[in-house]
């Protein structure tokens, strides 16, 4: 089972809203020792969004998808989450009252009149798929919606964020920390990525499980003077036995190779 993110919007594609869930979802995955295997977007177009979310779910993964579940003209998850599963939409009975209880909350001191066009139309926002579970909303009350180990929360960060916790502390608790993984990697300075790749692959063989990397780079002098000249950053990933005797295989050879090398600290790891 991988886990992935969806994050839908046009205001994402065409760059009106810059994405932060994708940093986001991986900060709290990872401080739960679990990581992300994959991430998409897609725009607001009903056909795509169906005929990814009717692809996700027959992978099985725990997915997470951002945006589109509101009651505007542009908002079309709802409804493709229901047609990818060929069921209907049904107004979830534990959303309509928290979307009632929503209504009141902004009506302070005047009575709620809940049978107004407007306030029939906010319980769209409860409009599911048959079977559906509702994710609750701590900002404002009103839900998101599980469809086994699919999760539809908000666009909103300030809700979303929240939701992704609760889901992933209340569904997945025993997935936390779950698989002991480590991941070190070192700074090469004075060798061609082509050089180190025999390396790489002489890593990944003697130690069954472990994954090695090659990230390079011309220099990033922002990031201070330990990166500002050209280097790869190389590392392994992995059971945290096996991957910390990969890094030494990785540091001697990248030695015997004639390179430069500097441990990565792992507060400043990638």
């Amino acid at each position: 089972m991988g886990i992935g993110v969806i994050i839908i919007g046009d205001e994402i594609l065409s760059g009106r809203r810059t994405d932060k869930h994708l940093p986001k979802v991986i900060e709290l995955l990872g401080a739960r020792g679990l990581a992300l295997d994959w991430a998409e977007y897609v725009g607001d177009d009903p056909a795509r969004i169906t005929a990814t979310l009717a692809r996700t779910f027959a992978s099985g993964d725990i997915v997470f998808s951002t945006g589109g579940i509101g009651a505007t003209p542009d908002d079309h998850t709802r409804q493709c989450a229901a047609k990818a599963l060929g069921v209907p939409l049904e107004l979830q009975p534990e959303a309509a009252e928290l979307i009632r209880a929503r209504i009141r909350d902004m009506a302070g001191d005047t009575p709620a009149d809940l049978d107004s066009p407007e306030n029939l139309h906010r319980l769209n926002m409860g409009m599911f798929p048959k079977g559906a579970e509702i994710i609750p909303n701590s900002y404002n009350k009103i839900p998101g919606f599980s469809v086994g180990d699919h999760h539809f929360v908000p666009g909103f960060p300030v809700m979303a964020w929240p939701m992704i916790e609760w889901v992933l502390d209340t569904k997945y608790a025993h997935l936390h920390h779950a698989t002991p993984y480590v991941e070190r990697s070192l700074l090469v300075f004075g060798l061609p990525e082509s050089r180190i790749t025999p390396l790489m692959v002489a890593i990944e063989r003697d130690f069954a499980g472990v994954r090695a990397f090659s990230l390079p780079s011309v220099g990033d002098a922002a990031r201070g003077a330990l990166y500002a000249r050209s280097h790869i950053d190389l590392g392994v990933k992995g059971d945290p036995e096996r991957a910390n005797a990969a890094f030494e295989a990785l540091r001697e050879g990248v030695i015997a190779l004639g390179g430069e090398v500097v441990e990565v600290p792992s507060e400043e790891a990638p």
